[in-house]
């Protein structure tokens, strides 16, 4: 196998500049076009040593706690548009310090902390339900009848409180602007009666409008005319579509056993510490030069986590040639939904991060250390 990135030893989760750029490039022109903001989603992508870049871009970023609001104004150098399905009483002063919106996701805590975000004049909204979604995977469907983010239209049906500027809505994970058009016709029944009396309308994330077969075109009339019929400012959040397709995860086989129908490889990460949606979701990850598809003349392996957990595997990738101990192996698009939720299970290694610049340099901008483990526990 070929050494990929071989000045970059294993493991190592690799942004490339220069992919970064395009998809930021791609952000900046719908939103220009279609006059409307578009911010970054730090659940969904984090990796801050990147923002000199990103705020070049985008018009900021979302945060979901209290530790995302206070990174957004520390590394985007600007003030959050913070959701969180609910607000600690120890954290919402700081919380609101940090906001420049901030969404409720319940009548009571807009009602018990309107006045902290009074006081620091930070921006109100309510996140709805607008009862409708494309997503199938329940984990990732916040529109489900019995979800508890967003609140439903019959607990709006009189109006919204005195003090509320604005209506946030997420509704999408990894979908194009023709979902965006399905939900919108379901938001706009549901709530249009209350969108002429706000300042501003979130759309949340999920927007994958970086994906090679996304339709801007289609993206910008749909956001343009909503915008024009309601005269409201229009934001956009998304996560994964920042760092999509921007980089990998660079991994290692470490061994080779053959104890079924097929040979495992058993790599240096785990897919349960190191790419938990590969098991959530779940789904399976492209690797470079195998294939999904059994073909004539090829080697089947399962390819392996190093963790204790049994199902840290995936089924049987296919290549050309036979796997060896010290191959490389190259998971694709890890940039994002990755780094933001690894864990420390059983104690592997987590990979360390690097930065491949535009000029083509190779930067370590953070390894991982016993000392990273022991502090998390106690």
């Amino acid at each position: 196998m070929k050494d990929f990135y071989p000045n970059i030893p294993a493991p190592a989760f690799i942004l490339e500049e220069t992919l970064l750029r395009r998809n930021l490039e791609k952000l900046s022109m719908v939103s220009k076009e279609a006059g409307i903001s578009i911010i970054l989603a730090l659940k969904g992508y984090a990796l801050w040593k990147s923002f000199p870049m990103v705020k070049q871009y985008l018009a900021g970023a979302t945060a979901s706690s209290l530790n995302e609001a206070k990174l957004c104004v520390d590394y985007m150098g600007s003030k959050a548009h913070t959701f969180a399905p609910v607000y600690a009483p120890n954290e919402i002063e700081e919380i609101a310090q940090c906001s420049s919106h901030l969404t409720f996701n319940s009548l009571s805590q807009f009602n018990a902390y309107k006045d902290v975000c009074k006081k620091h004049n930070v921006s109100i909204g309510l996140r709805v339900n607008p009862g409708y979604s494309d997503v199938t995977t329940e984990m990732y469907n916040p529109c489900s009848p019995n979800s508890r983010l967003g609140i439903p239209a019959k607990e709006l049906k009189h109006g919204l409180p005195e003090g509320v500027d604005g209506i946030h809505f997420h509704a999408l994970c990894e979908n194009d602007s023709y979902s965006l058009e399905r939900v919108l016709a379901s938001f706009e029944e549901n709530f249009g009666h209350l969108i002429d009396s706000v300042k501003w309308v979130n759309m949340g994330g999920g927007h994958l409008i970086t994906h090679k077969d996304y339709k801007p075109e289609h993206a910008i009339s749909l956001l343009k005319t909503f915008k024009e019929k309601y005269h409201v400012d229009v934001i956009l959040e998304p996560g994964g579509a920042v760092g999509w397709q921007t980089g990998v995860l660079k991994a290692q086989v470490l061994d080779i056993v053959n104890y079924g129908e097929n040979p495992t490889a058993i790599l240096n990460v785990s897919f349960a510490a190191h790419m938990p949606d590969t098991l959530e979701m779940p789904y399976r990850p492209n690797i470079r030069d195998a294939f999904s598809e059994k073909t004539e003349h090829c080697y089947a392996y399962r390819i392996g986590g190093n963790s204790c957990l049994a199902g840290d595997f995936m089924m049987p990738y296919y290549f050309a040639n036979e796997l060896h101990v010290g191959d490389t192996i190259i998971l694709e698009d890890m940039m994002h939904y990755t780094m933001v939720k690894t864990t420390t299970f059983n104690g592997v290694q987590h990979p360390a991060i690097w930065i491949q610049h535009e000029n083509g340099e190779n930067e370590c901008i953070r390894t991982f250390t016993y000392a990273d483990f022991r502090d998390r526990l106690s």
